[in-house]
């Protein structure tokens, strides 16, 4: 009797504090973010330090605008982050990624993100809570500047990957994120340059590049929470 009191009390622990940083996340996003520099982190980086570096800033305003979902499921014991891995016929095949695509006629960005979700992972929008948008990031060689959409999941749901776009569908903790132990550095070949390459190690597949990038954001704001509410 004592281990489930135990164990209930964990579990109202961990909803009070999943709850204070969805408030906590909702008012960062509506003011101060940790930005490029946040994004950085997990960017690729020329081994030699100048040639060919990732292009990060748009030659010119006419480049495609698209957003992705950056979806966290908070109907589980701890928060977890859901990703796709992409299927290999299409652009960044065979990689992880948020669901998301380009801005379509008068829609918004965060319409955007909800419908490409909806297509691909058919996501369900009963329960879905979008608290704001993370900073853009231009993605030079497909010429889009990308809108990351946070939204937290609340009701729990079925995802089912579309088979033309998915090949999986993933959920990872944020604790997991969190761990120095699951960040890795290795060089790569990158079209013909060698690249020294962040990336997360917890899948069969690297969460490296562009994803990467955006999420950091997202972890860089989990970790200021968790050391502002360590003292609290």
């Amino acid at each position: 009797m004592l281990h489930g009191c135990t164990y209930n009390k964990e579990l109202q622990i961990a909803i009070l504090l999943q709850k204070k940083f969805h408030n906590y996340l909702q008012t960062k996003l509506s003011s101060s973010l940790p930005g490029k520099n946040a994004q950085r982190k997990m960017a690729p980086n020329p081994v030699n330090g100048t040639n060919n570096p990732k292009n990060y800033n748009p030659a010119n305003d006419d480049f495609r605008n698209s957003s992705v979902l950056v979806p966290i499921i908070s109907w589980k014991d701890e928060l977890e982050v859901l990703l796709t891995l992409r299927t290999q016929s299409i652009n960044h095949g065979g990689q992880l990624s948020f669901p998301g695509g380009g801005k379509e006629g008068e829609e918004t960005i965060i319409e955007t993100a909800l419908r490409e979700a909806q297509e691909e992972i058919g996501l369900s929008r009963k329960g879905v809570h979008v608290v704001g948008q993370l900073t853009p990031l231009y993605v030079g060689h497909s010429d889009n500047m990308v809108t990351p959409v946070v939204a937290f999941l609340e009701q729990e749901q079925t995802f089912t990957p579309n088979p033309n776009e998915v090949d999986e569908i993933i959920s990872v903790p944020i604790s997991k994120l969190v761990q120095e132990q699951n960040l890795v550095e290795e060089n790569w070949d990158l079209r013909g340059t060698p690249y020294r390459v962040p990336f997360w190690d917890i899948h069969r597949v690297p969460l490296w590049g562009a994803t990467a990038m955006m999420l950091n954001e997202l972890i860089e704001l989990y970790k200021e929470f968790i050391e502002k509410n360590s003292h609290s």
